[in-house]
């Protein structure tokens, strides 16, 4: 006899298809490390929520363990956390590697990304053309920036001048490079150590986004606040290789699934709104004062930054590429997101 399949049926039946998969799969926890404080907008709004997806997307076979404010090891250890297993995924912030990862660098030049919300979607796109090459050892997630970010010092900054003979903590290779064209001193230090530089008088002044300056308990250290999106560090969440090896195949699809250029929007949009919020916050307490440049100070900024373009071209040409062409791809996918400085 002729066995009809009603419509009702065949939707079962391939609803059924993933989940029989996954119930198939061994459970596995990856853990992911990173080192803001649990309070931060990418650990509450981003990472949580993306471990929570990943979760229920993988019909509970894929755990997702975080660890934040370096409990498995130091910040700037992060990369190599994931490409040795100490780490599953980890955050990683590329300019505390100067000169390992040169052209991701191109996302932390000054004057370049208006906001973190476009600028990482641009960020991730563009950069997973090169990552395969830049970051062999570990594979990509994820890439974004964080929102722009200034200085926030003891003593007025208002002109590159001012920066002279200042002890500062910079954000990443990119804004050493640039404290030592102003003549400034660099004191290079992890996020989390930054308040310790500023209380112990060993810093006086550094480069941070404004949400950080309060998530990280430096808004009783530092009374002045440049306004002026002067750069944006670059952030890669790396994922150790063995760990991706070892997975079913319908929880890579998974992990692939989330480690996608849709992911990077909800990923960095928190910390965006996050960072809107803490400026206006900052500026309306009394003893914070925050400096709007003239033109002709944003003019000198931008002049004083120009010398760490031929630093940066000279190193993308050591590995190959043409400093023109990376740039100009870089800032294609910034303007067609008005992210573009």
């Amino acid at each position: 006899m002729k066995k009809t399949i009603t419509r009702s049926a065949l939707v079962l039946a391939v609803v059924a298809m993933p989940i029989m998969a996954f119930a198939e799969d061994e459970p596995v926890t990856l853990r992911f490390s990173h080192f803001t404080p649990p309070s931060h907008p990418l650990h509450v709004e981003g990472i949580v929520p993306w471990a929570e997806s990943i979760h229920e997307a993988s019909g509970g076979s894929i755990t997702v363990e975080i660890y934040p404010a370096q409990q498995l090891g130091q910040a700037g250890d992060h990369y190599d956390m994931a490409r040795d297993g100490i780490a599953d995924f980890a955050l990683v912030n590329a300019g505390y590697h100067p000169g390992r990862f040169p052209v991701i660098a191109t996302g932390e030049q000054p004057f370049m990304v208006t906001n973190a919300r476009g600028g990482s979607v641009a960020l991730d796109a563009w950069y997973r053309n090169y990552a395969e090459e830049e970051m062999a050892d570990t594979r990509l997630c994820l890439a974004h920036h964080h929102p722009p970010g200034t200085f926030h010092s003891k003593t007025p900054i208002r002109h590159p001048d001012d920066v002279r003979g200042m002890n500062v903590r910079p954000a990443n290779a990119t804004m050493a490079a640039y404290v030592s064209e102003l003549g400034g001193q660099v004191f290079q230090v992890s996020a989390p150590e930054a308040r310790d530089a500023l209380e112990r008088g060993i810093a006086d002044a550094l480069t941070f986004p404004w949400h950080s300056v309060l998530v990280f308990g430096l808004d009783n250290s530092v009374s002045y606040h440049l306004d002026i999106p002067l750069y944006a560090t670059t952030f890669v969440w790396a994922m150790n290789r063995a760990s991706y090896d070892g997975l079913s195949e319908s929880q890579k699809q998974v992990i692939d699934d989330h480690c996608s250029n849709d992911w990077v929007e909800r990923v960095a949009g928190g910390w965006q709104d996050a960072e809107d919020e803490s400026r206006e916050q900052i500026a309306g307490r009394e003893g914070h004062e925050v400096i709007v440049p003239t033109e002709e100070e944003v003019a000198a900024w931008r002049e004083a930054a120009d010398a760490l373009e031929d630093r940066w071209a000279e190193a993308i040409r050591g590995v190959g590429k043409d400093p023109e062409e990376v740039r100009a791809a870089l800032i294609g996918e910034l303007e067609e997101r008005d992210s573009a400085y």
